[in-house]
């Protein structure tokens, strides 16, 4: 995405498989705002080259956000979002669902921390070392976590 867009991630590691995880991504980024109304999608290639992803699971995230009426497509104006009206009550939902999202990831991350012999002040160390300075802001690490993913 741009700048200002939402940091697309796929973990090989994560049982979730890759269509839904960019899915899940993009439909929390549109819901929340993130991703306004009538903002252009990277096309399918590029999410694909830049994730390392098949261009066939990208095309399915994208087909599964257009059935659901997140987004639209039209023949050589690409992929863009159509925001729906979202209610307070489903916002907040929403923030729920990310924030539990959030927390097991740091759940696992955290396991495979220890199992290396990590402490958790480590762990959060090594987070904002990657996280840091060392990744221009608008930037996120492609599913093998190597290199930036921008658009």
């Amino acid at each position: 995405m741009s700048d200002d867009g939402p940091q697309l991630v796929v973990d090989d590691r994560d049982p979730v498989p890759p269509y839904e995880q960019l899915r899940r991504q993009l439909a929390t980024a549109i819901l929340d705002g993130t991703l306004p109304d009538g903002r252009r999608l990277p096309p399918i290639r590029q999410i694909a080259r830049d994730l390392r992803l098949a261009s066939g699971t990208v095309a399915r995230t994208y087909r599964e956000l257009e059935s659901a009426g997140l987004v639209v497509t039209s023949r050589g104006g690409g992929t863009k979002v159509q925001a729906p009206r979202v209610a307070p009550d489903e916002r907040r939902q929403l923030a729920a669902e990310r924030a539990e999202a959030l927390r097991g990831a740091a759940a696992r991350y955290l396991h495979e921390c220890r199992l290396l012999g990590a402490d958790e002040t480590e762990a959060a160390r090594a987070v904002l070392d990657v996280a840091g300075a060392a990744r221009p802001s608008g930037t996120a690490l492609d599913r093998t976590g190597q290199g930036p993913y921008t658009s």
